[in-house]
């Protein structure tokens, strides 16, 4: 079996087929996805649907890229969802981004602080998006460490190198790895991949974004039923079989989220 950990199924793309989806993905092994909010529409999305199909869970957030056009009263959704509904497991995603340069980093960081200190509360993970801010995140991330002890949270689609996934595991938490690890071009990251300890490794498909091979090229939407591949890449990698890779994550992905 197999965990989708972070899944966008709130995504236009899939309002006209997300049974069939789902049916896939059950089909491929997949029995549970996380779906992740990035704002205030798509966090009450993901909560419906997770509510709607007994497949999905929810994790509700507000992502760096879009705090600028956040407006007043979206942060107290976030808490309300995060505080009333059974259905969501964790805080996120939030995190640091420097790529897009979209949203001020000081208000990036006041809110990546935020969402911490509402996940610690809640006793819930949360979720993290770091893209070209390794270094910033595993110094906000050293400073929630060292003020309250190991941190429950995930690098999702993790893409940074082997030092700043060694500071995250020292400091409690998962690596998470996506449809980029398939791509011939990330050998890279599948070396990062082979020194991840089994027992903190997790599975995503980031869907509907980074199509894994075979499927990449082919198709412009990935879906959950492609974390199949990941897993089995990852597999690879680590030197193991396909069903230990499977069994370890799904173990480690309910452990996390409380599943």
């Amino acid at each position: 079996m197999l965990i989708d950990t972070h899944a966008h199924l709130f995504d236009g793309r899939f309002r006209a087929d997300l049974p069939a989806v789902l049916a896939r993905a059950a089909a491929a092994g997949v029995e549970r996805v996380v779906c992740i909010g990035i704002d205030r529409d798509s966090n009450r999305e993901s909560v419906r649907l997770a509510n709607q199909h007994p497949m999905l869970v929810a994790a509700v957030g507000l992502q760096p890229n879009g705090l600028t056009e956040a407006e007043p009263g979206d942060w107290d959704e976030v808490v309300r969802l995060a505080e009333a509904e059974p259905k969501v497991v964790a805080v996120g995603e939030t995190g640091l981004d420097r790529y897009w340069d979209r949203a001020a980093f000081p208000l990036q960081e006041e809110y990546f602080a935020r969402h911490m200190e509402l996940a610690r509360r809640l006793g819930k993970p949360f979720v993290i998006h770091c893209r070209e801010a390794e270094a910033d995140t595993v110094r906000m991330l050293r400073d929630e460490f060292d003020r309250h002890g190991p941190v429950r949270a995930v690098m999702h689609s993790f893409s940074g190198d082997l030092l700043t996934a060694q500071a995250c595991l020292q400091m409690g938490l998962d690596i998470s790895f996506a449809g980029m690890l398939t791509y011939p071009n990330a050998q890279n990251l599948r070396d990062v991949a082979r020194e991840i300890p089994l027992d903190r490794l997790l599975v995503e498909t980031d869907c509907p974004y980074l199509v894994p091979v075979p499927h990449r090229g082919r198709e412009k939407r990935n879906e959950p039923a492609y974390v199949a591949h990941t897993a089995a890449v990852l597999a690879g990698a680590k030197g193991v079989s396909a069903e230990e890779i499977g069994e370890r994550t799904t173990r480690n992905a309910r452990r996390l989220f409380g599943l």
